[in-house]
């Protein structure tokens, strides 16, 4: 049947029958389960209403920021004290101009799906758009939760420091809130050696949390396991790390133990000792999350903080990161190994932000599965960079070469944004088509319910399963 799309039409990206068919039988109505992202769990838990569509869409959302610098928009319009409305009027404008941009995608599918607004966002009817969607957060039904239930949202796993309080989650925990908020655990500063006088203070503050002096690296481990256990009371099942890259511990006579004394007296130590140190607390946290039967998460290769100017002047997490080109087997390699060894390895999902590394990690996913579990080392979604058409089409075709698609956990808003749900739409989209070519080229038979149990499984079931959710 011959199909005329128009621009996010009911078949958007859909290009086939069995595509089509695939979507909205198997994928569309299916629940999400976001395993991964940055929501700040204290909006969820006072169920905070947004004062405009700048607030809930603009603050803190890097992505844009990066598209409005690039067409010249000064920066007190993006990140300082310009008011909001001027804000969104110049990020209205800058929305033409990302064309073939995963944002115009999703800018447009999030008006749409949240708010009814079906028109092209652009400098003309910016006021028009931003009244119409700040008048309706001020509705009950755009509270952050009904937010979040609109788009059938069923677990949200956030990112959380060891030294979290967490009472935030505590409170959603004893709400009558039928979403699934759990924190999970982002041990990054723990290891972070590279600055002694912040590796320090941060130790005395995770000190404090943990109600243990750390003094040593046996201390700093007896105090990660409390603050774990703290976390898997309050249902927490996962954790994170943002690394380069896993360090091969080569290069350092120095014992780790010594290591670790230097820094926590204030000494400054090598890149071969600080690569020493954090493979050992790596090691060490992989042992705690197998005890505690949780997964661990690793995203690999991001460039962080490129601006030293911006850096000093608004801080990290606003724009100024890259792609990297660190190596990543060998350090990724030991460590699996090492705990698969001791018979220790986690549940483990890696993600790579070099494209140039998808099939590295998709054979390395491959190299620890142990029989216990369907898909025990995951090679997570398209992250960050990635996430658009062409890396998720990139990253499916990688881990259906390399190793079972049938498997995947599927899609992560990996977002700190509370409109950014329809990612989960996009992705899905994109997995039905990507089969349904197929399909249309005698690759795949056009066996709608073997090739719908399997999309329904990428959707949803399997990080069910997976996760024991």
């Amino acid at each position: 049947m011959k199909h005329n799309p128009e621009f996010l039409d009911e078949d958007f990206l859909l290009h086939s029958d069995i595509a089509r068919t695939l979507y909205h039988e198997f994928a569309k109505n299916q629940p999400i389960i976001d395993y991964h992202c940055h929501l700040p769990p204290q909006d969820l838990a006072a169920n905070r209403s947004f004062e405009n569509l700048a607030k809930i869409w603009l603050d803190g959302d890097h992505y844009k920021w990066r598209a409005m610098r690039a067409t010249g928009v000064p920066e007190n319009l993006i990140t300082g004290n310009a008011p909001d409305k001027d804000k969104f009027r110049k990020w209205a404008a800058t929305v033409p101009k990302t064309l073939r941009n995963p944002l115009y995608h999703w800018t447009h599918l999030e008006l749409r799906r949240y708010f009814d607004f079906n028109e092209l966002l652009s400098e003309a009817n910016a006021d028009k758009a931003y009244d119409h969607c700040s008048a309706l957060l001020q509705q009950p039904a755009y509270a952050t939760r009904a937010l979040i239930d609109k788009m059938q949202v069923e677990v949200i796993g956030t990112t959380d420091d060891p030294a979290d309080t967490l009472e935030y989650h505590q409170q959603l925990k004893d709400s009558d809130w039928k979403v699934k908020v759990l924190p999970s655990f982002r041990p990054d500063l723990a290891y972070a050696a590279e600055d002694p006088s912040a590796y320090n203070t941060y130790l005395d503050r995770l000190a404090q949390s943990a109600g243990i002096k750390i003094n040593t690296l046996s201390d700093l481990f007896q105090a990660l396991e409390v603050r774990i256990q703290y976390f898997n009371a309050l249902g927490c099942k996962l954790s994170d790390h943002g690394l380069e890259y896993i360090p091969l511990p080569d290069g350092s006579t120095n014992s780790v133990d010594n290591i670790f004394l230097q820094v926590r007296t204030g000494n400054k130590i090598s890149r071969e000792d600080i690569g020493k140190l954090r493979f050992q607390i790596l090691v060490e946290l992989g042992k705690m999350y197998h005890k505690h039967g949780w997964t661990q998460q690793f995203h690999l290769g991001a460039m962080r903080n490129n601006n030293a100017r911006m850096m000093k002047q608004i801080g990290a997490n606003t724009g100024y990161d890259s792609i990297g080109d660190f190596s990543q087997a060998a350090g990724m390699s030991r460590l699996f190994s090492t705990l698969d060894t001791e018979e220790q390895l986690a549940r483990t999902i890696i993600y790579n932000l070099n494209p140039a590394d998808n099939e590295l990690f998709a054979t390395m996913a491959g190299n620890f599965n142990d029989g216990s579990i369907e898909g025990k080392i995951q090679y997570g979604s398209g992250w960050w960079f990635l996430d658009q058409k062409d890396g998720m089409e990139k990253q499916l075709n990688a881990l259906s070469n390399m190793g079972l698609l049938s498997g995947f956990i599927g899609m992560l808003t990996d977002s700190r944004s509370f409109l950014s749900y329809p990612r989960h739409e996009y992705f899905r989209r994109i997995l039905c088509n990507l089969i349904g070519r197929d399909v249309q080229n005698g690759e795949l038979p056009a066996d709608e319910k073997l090739l719908g149990n399997m999309v329904s499984d990428i959707c949803y079931r399997n990080a069910k399963k997976y996760f024991r959710f």
